[in-house]
This record gives C-alpha cells, structure tokens and sequence, in this order.
C-alpha cells in the first residue's frame, strides 16, 4: 500500500491550491465544473454533483508532435470553460 499526501487549501469561493506529495496545483471552479492547473497540464473535469457521473478532458504538460492539432483543441475549450466561470464570478 502506498503512502499518500494531498491538502487542499481554500483561497476563495472557486478558488483552491492543491498540496500532495507529487507536487503543487490550482483548482477553479464550483461543483460540477473545475478547471485544474498543475505542472502536468490542465485537466478540466464536468459533472452532475451528487451522482458521480463526471467527464474529465485535459492536456499534458509534455508536448508531443503528433497531437499538436488536438493540443490546441483542447486548450480553447479550457479557455473558453475558465471565460465562463470567471463570467458566473463577476456577474
């Protein structure tokens, strides 16, 4: 069994830093929605709060020449998931 470690600390409403024993990254986002920042890429995780039901699509922090195109698909669509939460914060 190994060992694990993970805190997370709550900045503001949306808004938390993850601490475990592999490394350091943020969290964006409400129930049902976040957006992760970390040194392995962005992850971006879309659910039904309550269910368990969740789809999580994310790019790696390594980059890789033969899915460069899908590369830049993805991080539009996490562009365009972090416009529309920071659209839900200051409204």
């Amino acid at each position: 069994m190994g060992f694990r470690f993970r805190k997370r600390i709550r900045i503001a409403p949306g808004l938390a830093i993850n601490i475990s024993k592999s490394g350091v990254s943020t969290s964006i986002g409400k129930s049902g929605c976040t957006t992760n920042i970390s040194s392995r890429g962005v992850k971006t995780t879309l659910g039904i709060p309550g269910t368990g039901i969740s789809y999580t699509a994310g790019t790696s922090g390594k980059k890789s020449a033969n899915k460069k195109g899908s590369s830049i698909i993805s991080n539009l669509i996490c562009l365009f998931i972090l416009f529309v939460i920071y659209k839900v914060f200051t409204s």
